[in-house]
């Protein structure tokens, strides 16, 4: 059974830092793009970070960048998301994504949710004024 696992959130003050994790079971995702999404509350799903298959290409939302750092380890299949400075307003669901489709290094195909084939369950970061 495939599975993506997220864990790592938590309750922290503004300006503080968390970092999430992904860990994939089931099959490789070594060949696999990988992103973060998040839901604030009473809101969609919104993109924040991609790595491509290459383990080198990234791309951010400008809401976060510059603060959040987006990483994987292909040996342990894991994905992080290293959050920095963090604000009230980056409270939400944290979601990791994995999808097997190739659209080169056009990165902003990947900042839709709709190309994602696995999800996992999600970790609440809430952030305290």
């Amino acid at each position: 059974q495939v599975q993506l696992v997220e864990s790592g959130g938590g309750l922290v003050q503004t300006g503080g830092s968390l970092r999430l994790s992904c860990a994939a079971s089931g099959r490789s995702f070594s060949g696999d793009t990988m992103g973060w999404f998040r839901q604030p509350p009473g809101k969609e799903r919104e993109f924040v970070a991609v790595i491509l298959w290459n383990n080198f290409d990234t791309a951010y939302a400008d809401s976060v960048k510059g603060r959040f750092t987006i990483s994987r380890d292909k040996s342990k299949n894991t994905l992080y998301l290293q959050m920095n400075s963090l604000k009230p307003e980056d409270t939400a669901v944290y979601y990791c994504a994995a999808t097997a489709k190739n659209f080169g290094s056009s990165m902003r195909f990947y900042y839709a949710t709709d190309i994602y084939r696995y999800w996992g369950q999600g970790t609440q970061v809430t952030v305290s004024a």
